[in-house]
Formats: structure tokens, C-alpha cells, sequence
């Protein structure tokens, strides 16, 4: 599994956000209501964010040998995935809120409630909490080179073929 390239969220929150601020635009005119999520959904984002944490620190205290138990190799690539799905989530729901809020900051001074600006404002700094959040602990999934694999592994990898990918994850087999 490759690590998240933070370019590419950074590309999908502008992508999003855009789509965020024309949407936005439409309902507006239309005379819809502002297509921002309730503030109920941070309740979800925060216990996503708080299970990803939990269980990134499980990953980090075994890579770090604080844990002589075993640590299940399924529920550290469940880690990972969960951590990338909140990274990447996160980047979403970032772009898409922060495209409202900029919709509605022009119209600041001509709305007598703010409630959708500050609303839209609160889950854009969720999507950031879940973006750094996952970005971490997919950090705390990467094991470092071993002293003496460093050398080894690389030799070994090139005559197969395959030269060592950077910022690779792996099973650590102690």
C-alpha cells in the first residue's frame, strides 16, 4: 500500500471546494437551503477521529516495542486503511465546507443569521482534524528499516526486480 501523497489531498479538497462554492451558488439561487451537513455529523467525525487515534497509538506502542503481545497484522492494515479513508475523507468534507464558507462569507453582511457561515466553518475544521489525524497514524504505521535489512533486503529486492519502494509498509516478524 503506498503512503497518502499530501499534494493529491491538497488537489482534492481544491476540487471539492470549488464544487462546494458553485453548489452553493445554484442553491442560492434557486432558493434552496445551503447544502452544508449538521453539526451532529462532528459527533461522527469525532468518534471516527478518536477510533483511528486508538487504534494508531496500539500500532505505535508495538513498532516502538513497548508491546511484547503479538499485534494482529489484520487490525494493523485495518489501521492503515482506516487511517487513509479518514485522510482522505477529511480532505473532502474540508474542500466541500470551506468552498460554503466562502460562498457565504460575500453575503456576511447582508444575512441577519450567520448560523449556516459558522456551521459550515465548524465542519471544515472537522475535515482538517480528520485530514491531520489520519495523516499521522498512517506515520505511525510505517515500520523503520532494521538495522541489518537495510543492506540485505535492498540487494535482495533489485535482483528480483523490484527495487524498495520509499515510505513502504511492512510486517515487522519478531
Amino acid at each position: 500500500m503506498k503512503p497518502i501523497n499530501p499534494w493529491l489531498l491538497l488537489v482534492i479538497g481544491v476540487g471539492v471546494a470549488l464544487a462546494g462554492y458553485f453548489a452553493t451558488l445554484l442553491t442560492t439561487r434557486y432558493g434552496f437551503s445551503t447544502p452544508v451537513l449538521p453539526l451532529t455529523g462532528l459527533v461522527t467525525m469525532g468518534v471516527i477521529v478518536v477510533l483511528t487515534l486508538v487504534l494508531g497509538v496500539r500500532v505505535l506502542r508495538w513498532r516502538n516495542g513497548k508491546k511484547k503481545k503479538m499485534l494482529n497484522p489484520i487490525l494493523a492494515a485495518w489501521t492503515l486503511v482506516l487511517a487513509q479513508a479518514c485522510a482522505y475523507t477529511g480532505s473532502v468534507l474540508l474542500g466541500w465546507h470551506a468552498g460554503i464558507f466562502l460562498d457565504q462569507l460575500r453575503l456576511w453582511n447582508l444575512r441577519s443569521a450567520q448560523g449556516v457561515t459558522w456551521q459550515a466553518l465548524a465542519m471544515a475544521g472537522g475535515g482538517l482534524i480528520m485530514v491531520v489525524v489520519g495523516l499521522v497514524v498512517e506515520r505511525f504505521c510505517r515500520i523503520p528499516p532494521e538495522d541489518g535489512d537495510a543492506e540485505g533486503s535492498q540487494g535482495v529486492r533489485e535482483k528480483r526486480g523490484k527495487p524498495e519502494a520509499e515510505g513502504e509498509y511492512a510486517y515487522r516478524g519478531d
